[in-house]
């Protein structure tokens, strides 16, 4: 059968249908109605209006019209990756403060997220390197099949972890916990919305399992730049109150440093380093992203990278100072809790139910971003032999259906979100972050791409951190439940 079209082998490996040379060129007024792009592998409409419809041959039409819209810009990515970092971790960052001190914490801030970004540069570099299009096919083309498989479970139990947690906030603000009284208790009074579960069921099936239910990170977009939106929200509100509240001399004098002087405080030390080190996980979400990627190249992907880090940088310590600030010894390990109660300015009431209301609906977008990549992590491990996650539709509606199920049931098993965070902190947040990518790096260096002796001190560096914290974090983690 006679065609327009010729099969040419593409840089990916994949096979691509271009137009054969010369077969919309020709003078038949049938073929003037589209103009080739060989560059962009598309056709675009030409003098359309002039034609006849009798004059046009359409057997011969292209497949695809128009221009080539697909991927998301540089901003849809930093939305969707500071989406992905921006979660229920920042809530944890006050609490962190009133451990580590104002000094020793702000550093840290900044430290980690300076090298969290180093992380994420040398794993798109290397990832390109060996064309991997997942976090999985990177680990395994520098360490081999049986790390794949580990890394795949690091981000299953990261993930799932961090989704637990997003549930036991939305369930602790709008229902209560034990020492804090609910949105809907302040609205309502007593009633059936005072059965966490529930209403941490309902939230589930009526927000975010039709989010969930979508096949692309690509069409989150707008819901992760509404997500930071709402973010930033927060962080405004909370900076303003302390800010009048220290002018008008209503906050008693921080701690500036760590406090040693008990075994619970060394303790709490301990653990919260790991808490910390999980603040800037996003690892398990650089290749979907950059796959989607217009016109993608890893200098975008490092631009993309770099704004990210500022925003999340800005973020995080304004959080986390603001925090610490209006609740001071009070603060919780959710710091959205410490908000159930009078500021001590005008308008307290509003400003605490913009606040609390506002970043439950920021987790309810963030939500899906992170779940995108663990039902991609759970296709690959236990699905890898099947056909693509975006060409089965029933597959994928399947995983979500019990995914969230599993993550439902974990939510109402874990009493906080600190416990919560020390655990994935010490172990996968650690592993995902600064382990497998400074091993990626420093072995497929020798085949590719080398590392200058700045960049091999680097890895080390965080090879050895990564031992460090994670070996104090289980063992801080061990006493604090002994």
């Amino acid at each position: 059968m006679d065609s327009n079209y010729s099969a040419v082998a593409s840089k990916d490996g994949f096979v691509d249908l271009q137009l054969k040379d010369g077969d919309f060129e020709s003078d038949v007024p049938s073929r003037k109605l589209v103009a080739s792009d060989q560059e962009n592998r598309y056709v675009k409409p030409v003098n359309a209006d002039e034609l006849e419809l009798d004059d046009i041959d359409f057997d011969n039409l292209p497949l695809i019209f128009g221009e080539n819209k697909s991927g998301s810009g540089i901003y849809g990515a930093v939305f969707n990756l500071t989406t992905t970092i921006i979660g229920a971790g920042i809530m944890a960052l006050p609490a962190t403060m009133k451990v580590l001190g104002l000094i020793l914490g702000f550093i840290l801030i900044i430290l980690m997220g300076i090298l969290s970004e180093m992380s994420v540069e040398l794993l798109i570099r290397f990832s390109v390197q060996c064309n991997a299009s997942s976090y999985g096919e990177v680990v395994q083309a520098a360490l081999g099949k049986t790390a794949r498989i580990l890394s795949e479970i690091c981000i299953i139990v990261n993930n799932a972890g961090v989704l637990i947690v997003y549930l036991i906030i939305i369930g602790d603000v709008m229902s209560g916990s034990l020492h804090h009284i609910g949105v809907f208790d302040q609205w309502l009074g007593q009633g059936v919305w005072d059965h966490r579960k529930l209403v941490v069921l309902i939230f589930l099936v009526i927000f975010l399992a039709p989010l969930c239910a979508l096949d692309k990170i690509e069409s989150l977009s707008l819901t992760s730049a509404a997500s930071v939106a709402l973010a930033v929200v927060f962080v405004f509100v909370a900076f303003i109150v302390a800010f009048i509240k220290l002018v008008e001399g209503k906050i008693e004098a921080p701690r500036m440093t760590p406090d040693f002087g008990s075994t619970r405080a060394i303790l709490d030390l301990l653990v919260v380093i790991p808490i910390m080190s999980n603040a800037y996980v996003c690892h398990f979400n650089i290749q979907p992203i950059y796959n989607e990627l217009e016109g993608r190249s890893p200098q975008k992907m490092y631009r993309v990278g770099r704004i990210t880090t500022v925003i999340c940088v800005l973020v995080y310590a304004s959080t986390a100072v603001a925090g610490y600030l209006l609740f001071g010894k009070e603060t919780e390990s959710d710091v959205l809790t410490n908000f159930d109660k009078d500021l001590g300015i005008r308008f307290s009431t509003a400003l605490t139910y913009i606040v609390r209301i506002g970043y439950v609906f920021h987790l309810i977008l963030v939500f899906p971003v992170i779940h995108f990549s663990l039902r991609q992590a759970v296709d690959a491990l236990f699905f890898k032999d099947s056909a693509p996650l975006q060409e089965s539709r029933k597959r994928c509606l399947a995983l979500t259906a019990v995914l969230l199920a599993l993550i439902y049931f974990g939510s109402t098993m874990i009493p906080n979100i600190w416990t919560a965070f020390k655990f994935t902190g010490a172990t996968t947040a650690v592993s995902l972050g600064f382990t497998f990518p400074a091993l990626i790096a420093l072995r497929l260096s020798k085949e590719g791409n080398g590392l200058s002796s700045g960049e091999k001190a680097l890895c080390w560096s965080m090879l050895v951190m990564a031992v460090i914290v994670s070996t104090l974090g289980v063992i801080g983690n061990i006493y604090s439940i002994k």
